[in-house]
């Protein structure tokens, strides 16, 4: 069992590695440059060439039954379900089968609605809640896992 993160943009590569340590669980951190990250025995990064999905190519590529994935990017979230892993969002969104194709549409319609200027790109601000969300969800993952579900 591995733990892939989608690095370029997640708030929570910390809390990854703490939870990765505990269970001692390889991390790997992949980007499109370097980036500062934490560091550890078990912590390894991996830089891609530039590209809009090159990191999410190589995550898909690499990850496989029973690993997890840390990703806010929906369509990277399926391929890597689609590859028997776990996805969950960085707010602690646990992605399945059963939500994904919601999540999809509601990103599809949501990027529908910014194009025609009907609402504002603006995200929430990440919150000390989306972080203990995160944390729980990952720590139900990886427990999950272990017991093989």
């Amino acid at each position: 069992m591995k733990i892939y993160v989608d690095a370029d943009a997640c708030p929570v590569k910390a809390e990854v590695v703490r939870v990765a340590e505990r269970h001692k669980l390889p991390v790997v951190f992949v980007a499109n440059s370097w980036m500062r990250l934490p560091e550890g025995p078990l912590v390894e990064r991996v830089v891609v060439e530039e590209g809009a999905d090159a990191a999410d190519d190589w995550i898909a590529s690499n990850i496989g039954e029973g690993d997890i994935a840390i990703t806010a990017d929906i369509p990277l979230a399926l391929r890597c379900i689609k590859a028997g892993s776990k996805a969950i969002g960085p707010t602690g969104k646990p992605f399945s089968d059963a939500n994904i194709g919601m999540a999809l549409a509601m990103r599809d319609l949501m990027s529908d609605l910014r194009e025609r200027g009907d609402v504002k790109g603006y995200n929430a601000a990440f919150s000390k809640q989306d972080r203990s969300q995160f944390l729980q969800a990952l720590e139900q993952a990886v427990q999950a896992t272990k017991c093989g579900r």
